[in-house]
């Protein structure tokens, strides 16, 4: 199930293909719409990479960008990151979340090298657990949430359309390069 928006309606800037989130225009009611994204993102994710050579895989999605090998182990180190932080704001009142440097974790030697197979099936694991979670969310639950240190207080419902919006951001960013090179 594809939740990639038409070709139509993607941004001509490489770097936000899909268009930046934006926090004030977000359905964050949608919570359907969010775990659909969420659920189809490991096959999307595959779909994307499939039939790459290792020199494909090695070319970044953009000028300055990262490699592919490397989006595809960002997400899944985002992606651990989210299931984690929803997990303590449903258990913890508030908590404050640690975020980390996502290009320094991008740049390190398991990113740069490891088969994406490895972050692929991460993924097809993890998001069954983080969309069998949020099905079962009660309407107060997807009020509590966590505070980041640069984005303020961020509900459950907020996180489930950033994270939405972040799958389809980068396998977009993949689907695009595949266009441009005509792969």
């Amino acid at each position: 199930m594809s939740t990639q928006p038409p070709a139509s309606e993607m941004n001509p800037d490489p770097r936000y293909p899909i268009g930046k989130f934006n926090r004030s225009t977000a359905d964050i009611t949608n919570h359907p719409a969010a775990i659909a994204t969420l659920a189809a993102l490991p096959e999307n994710l595959r779909s994307a990479v499939e039939g790459l050579t290792p020199a494909q895989l090695e070319t970044p999605y953009r000028e300055g960008g990262w490699m592919v090998r490397q989006l595809v182990h960002h997400v899944a180190d985002s992606h651990m990151n989210a299931y984690v932080r929803m997990r303590m704001a449903l258990t913890e009142d508030w908590p404050a979340i640690r975020p980390y440097d996502e290009k320094l974790w991008a740049a390190l030697p398991d990113s740069l090298t490891a088969p994406v197979e490895i972050s692929l099936e991460l993924l097809d694991a993890l998001h069954r657990r983080w969309v069998l979670l949020l099905q079962q969310l009660t309407e107060e639950q997807w009020q509590r949430g966590y505070v980041h240190p640069t984005n303020g207080r961020q509900t459950m419902a907020e996180a489930a359309a950033v994270y939405a919006w972040h799958s389809r951001h980068h396998v977009a960013h993949i689907t695009a390069l595949r266009k441009r090179m005509n792969w």
